[in-house]
């Protein structure tokens, strides 16, 4: 498959090498910031970068939207596709039929639209991901651009699925909580080590033991521990008190605290 990107972060920084190693052709990296696509294109064997958004005269077929959501409507308002090109985006929030409407309102010719979501976290500037174990959640807007997509996504991921824009609400709002706040209540946890001079090391064994046995169990709810478990109102005072000079932190434990009490009827 012949494929062009546009956006050069953080997604296509794994994903291009990671389809190019699977035998597909990356044509075009196309960047706001050309310092970005010439990174990426450091890291592919024949790729070049693209100067702008019109891809009229572009040898691809294929076209990864790997932009931030704010940025898709107005990368779509200008983008210029080949005719009968195929348009995916990456996101995890937004719809096939958002992407599809973009199309019929801004584009001249007709394009095939799709979703190819990579469900993890990506970081630009570390080593490249091995995508084997990645779920791949994929969408089209007819069955040829499915097969197409279903095609490459087996061709670098073992987990491949077809889903609606509704489930992949979803699971993207269920990757939120378990992911990017679980990581901000890790560097929560970390601030406030570091105000009481303490080693943030101290709750690494107990942090890794967390997540061995949520990720081990088949419910992590089976698992849940501490005071809003049990439903030790005295230690949760105590907690709260301890925080008082810290409201946002302190509501925060009484909203979280609140609901493992609800959840388990404490």
């Amino acid at each position: 498959m012949e494929i062009s990107f546009i956006g050069a972060g953080n997604l296509a920084w794994h994903l291009a090498p990671a389809l190019e190693n699977a035998g597909h052709h990356i044509n075009e990296v196309f960047s706001r910031q050309l310092q970005h696509s010439r990174q990426l294109v450091s890291n592919l064997f024949d790729a070049h970068t693209h100067s702008d958004l019109n891809f009229a005269d572009s040898p691809s077929r294929l076209f990864i939207l790997a932009v931030s959501d704010d940025a898709l409507e107005n990368v779509c308002s200008r983008l210029v596709l080949p005719e009968d090109a195929i348009l995916v985006h990456t996101s995890g929030g937004q719809s096939l039929q958002l992407l599809e409407q973009w199309m019929a309102i801004y584009s001249d010719v007709p394009v095939h639209t799709g979703v190819f979501y990579a469900l993890q976290t990506f970081t630009k500037g570390l080593s490249f991901m091995a995508f084997d174990e990645i779920p791949l959640c994929l969408e089209a807007s007819d069955k040829e651009t499915e097969e197409l997509l279903v095609q490459m996504g087996q061709n670098i991921s073992d987990i491949v699925y077809l889903i609606t824009s509704e489930e992949r609400q979803a699971l993207h709002v269920a990757a939120v909580l378990a992911c990017n706040f679980t990581n901000h209540l890790l560097t929560l946890a970390r601030e406030l080590t570091i105000r009481d001079d303490l080693e943030f090391d101290l709750l690494r064994p107990i942090i890794a033991e967390t997540f061995r046995k949520g990720l081990a169990a088949s419910n992590p709810a089976d698992v849940q521990t501490g005071p809003a478990r049990r439903g030790d109102l005295t230690t949760i005072e105590n907690h709260l008190a301890f925080l008082a000079d810290q409201p946002k932190l302190a509501e925060l434990y009484q909203v979280m605290s609140d609901s493992i009490r609800h959840h388990y009827g404490k």
